[in-house]
């Protein structure tokens, strides 16, 4: 089985993204591997998974798969959108993340918000043609947590179709439907054709 990095330092994403290429790859986290992570100083989903995965690659000499994926809330103006890891500030936990999205939304009616996965994957870090996918997902912003699986923002996305939050989901559920699983799935099917 091929071996490919995963460009994360995120537990969360890094058990999702393992359970979703089982039988496909054999996934090495970037953290097993003692890789260096960089400043995220892209402007967009895609230019901070391709900064991420051109990384992992260069420093382990395997191909590497990275994500950069958040939530955009309509009212907020796009808000957190890349800065969703660090909304309350660098080093803020999701809790404290979380608690500023329910704090800023208190007086919004609009709840409509969506989580976006921009996946990529590079053969190694000078790869001029990288696979490149995103993705989005769409929900409301509940006005108090619910649930607890998850990471992240899951426990106050509110998916009106399954009338539950995404924190209430089983993580085989959420990996079929989620922004990153329909991102990682397009990403296999390209990953798939090329060998």
């Amino acid at each position: 089985m091929k071996k490919i990095i995963l460009a994360t330092g995120n537990l969360g994403k890094v058990r999702e993204l393992s359970a979703m290429l089982n039988g496909h790859y054999s996934v090495v986290s970037q953290k097993e591997m003692l890789v260096e992570e960089v400043p995220e100083t892209g402007s967009s989903f895609i230019e901070n998974a391709l900064i991420k995965a051109r990384n992992a690659a260069s420093q382990t000499g395997l191909p590497a798969i990275a994500d950069d994926s958040g939530l955009e809330v309509n009212a907020l103006g796009g808000e957190p959108g890349i800065y969703s890891a660090r909304y309350a500030g660098e080093g803020a936990s999701d809790e404290e993340n979380l608690n500023k999205i329910l704090i800023n939304m208190e007086h919004h009616d609009n709840r409509r918000a969506h989580f976006c996965c921009a996946m990529v994957f590079v053969k190694s870090a000078e790869d001029s043609n990288p696979i490149i996918v995103e993705r989005r997902w769409k929900g409301e912003i509940l006005r108090e947590p619910i649930g607890s699986n998850g990471f992240g923002y899951d426990p106050i996305f509110y998916l009106k179709e399954l009338d539950c939050s995404s924190a209430q989901l089983e993580p085989e559920v959420k990996n079929k439907i989620s922004h990153r699983g329909l991102a990682l799935n397009d990403l296999l099917k390209e990953l798939i054709d090329v060998g």
